[in-house]
């Protein structure tokens, strides 16, 4: 099986915000721990420049009709299996039409086997609700020194295959950014493992490839 389309996965959704008269309230859930969050230098929570601000903002100059609500339900300092227990409670609860879930950074903590199995749990409760589903490889630590972050990256990517959901690859993403000319990992962080504006803008824009435009 293989990573959803992005050309289709969210045709439907992409299609209604598209229109020019009153077609109902959309609803996002991002859903993970303190990046989402839009803790910055700790203790300073950065909203306004945190992925899910800079997604809606996008959202909104692409499909200026759309009455469009991106809802935060991060938490700083869970890991998955907080996550997985609240998802319910806390998530699906808004009806959302998409949610995205970024535990990764956390999730070193608990392992892989551990890991995997709350994933799933939140995969599945979303799709039972008719909800798309995104998921997110971590941003960068810059005391990573072994390899759990690729390893469970690789874990999400693989998940994100099996359930043929959406996947934004925010480590593919600042890998690549560090592998260009006079670049390096700390031009996208704000702390040790949060990322600053520009690290976020990187995330977002992994997130909007999954709204494209489309044309009859």
């Amino acid at each position: 099986m293989n990573i959803a389309d992005r050309a289709t996965y969210l045709a439907e959704l992409v299609d209604r915000m598209r229109q020019s008269e009153p077609n109902g309230v959309v609803s996002i859930v991002c859903h993970g721990h303190s990046v989402p969050a839009g803790y910055s230098a700790t203790p300073l929570v950065a909203t306004f420049d945190a992925y899910p601000h800079l997604l809606h903002r996008g959202l909104k100059e692409r499909f200026p009709f759309a009455v469009l609500n991106v809802i935060v339900t991060a938490i700083g300092g869970e890991n998955s299996a907080g996550g997985a227990a609240r998802f319910e409670a806390d998530a699906l609860c808004h009806r959302p039409e998409v949610v995205t879930i970024d535990y990764a950074l956390n999730d070193r903590g608990i392992g892989l086997a551990e890991a995997e199995k709350n994933w799933r749990a939140m995969i599945e409760a979303a799709l039972a609700r008719g909800a798309k589903v995104i998921l997110m490889t971590p941003t960068a630590d810059l005391r990573e020194a072994g390899t759990a972050l690729k390893e469970h990256a690789e874990q999400i990517r693989t998940l994100a295959g099996e359930y043929e959901v959406g996947l934004a690859d925010s480590l593919a993403a600042f890998e690549a950014y560090a592998a260009g000319p006079q670049a390096a990992l700390s031009d996208l962080m704000s702390w040790v493992n949060h990322p600053n504006r520009a690290g976020h803008e990187l995330v977002a824009r992994e997130l909007m490839r999954w709204f494209p435009i489309r044309y009859a």
